[in-house]
């Protein structure tokens, strides 16, 4: 398809909107999300400044009834969904697993967890029917490994893979197809806030064979890559973008 309807959560920052502007530049049609509606209408904006179809619809992903309208609104405007990136995601408390709560539980699995388990299920409400689909859920490398003091997120993003590979099971034959992509240490806000100090970045730097971050277009382009028909025998599949992390 020239122009496929491609739906972003967490659209604003860094992976999310990198992965926007790449789409876009490519000739799809865009919904983004986010829970600021500025940032939301600047970004759209700057998407139909690259000659792109493009619409911002305010979501939160812990809330059924924001997803199910995130959906609605795309298929009002565009008729089709043709590719969804569940890109939302949050760092979340780091600490020891004896400093957590289930408020510093909830607070990232609701996001992490629930927000790609409530988009998927309207993302397939959509894609089933129309016997053609491609879901890109952002993972992490740490989706494939332990990380001591990050105990809660990794659990979070192991639940992700886990539940990317179960629904390409369910949905596997009809057309529709769900994959994972999974960053490494990437140059983003997130990273900045998890790891906090700049002595902290480099020392986590340090421990990535290619010893630099990645940048946020080059998981973007990746992301294209498996949610396009290039990709088209590829489902249940995870695909590390992480410089070597999983291999060391």
């Amino acid at each position: 398809m020239s122009s496929p309807v491609v739906l972003i959560t967490g659209a604003l920052t860094g992976i999310g909107r990198a992965a926007a502007v790449v789409f876009a530049q490519e000739g799809a049609r865009v919904v983004v999300s986010g829970r600021r509606d500025k940032e939301g209408r600047e970004l759209a904006a700057e998407l139909q400044g690259l000659g792109a179809e493009a619409i911002f619809v305010r979501t939160d992903v812990r809330k059924d009834e924001d997803v199910r309208n995130l959906v609605d609104q795309t298929v009002k405007r565009f008729g089709r969904l043709d590719i969804a990136v569940n890109n939302a995601g949050t760092e979340g408390l780091p600490g020891l697993v004896t400093e957590q709560t289930a408020e510093s539980y909830a607070a990232t699995f609701d996001t992490n967890v629930l927000g790609v388990l409530l988009s998927m299920k309207h993302e397939l409400r959509v894609m089933l029917p129309q016997r053609s689909g491609s879901i890109v859920n952002v993972s992490s490398a740490y989706g494939s490994v332990g990380a001591g003091g990050a105990s809660v997120y990794v659990a979070s993003k192991h639940a992700v893979e886990g539940l990317t590979k179960s629904a390409a099971l369910e949905v596997a034959g009809t057309g529709v197809r769900v994959n994972v992509v999974a960053p490494g240490t990437t140059d983003t806000g997130m990273l900045t806030r998890f790891t906090n100090t700049d002595e902290n970045k480099a020392a986590l730097i340090s421990t990535v064979p290619v010893k630099r971050l990645a940048a946020s277009e080059e998981i973007a382009h990746v992301i294209a890559f498996v949610g396009s028909a290039n990709a088209s025998y590829m489902t249940g599949a995870s695909i590390p973008v992480d410089g070597g992390m999983i291999a060391d």
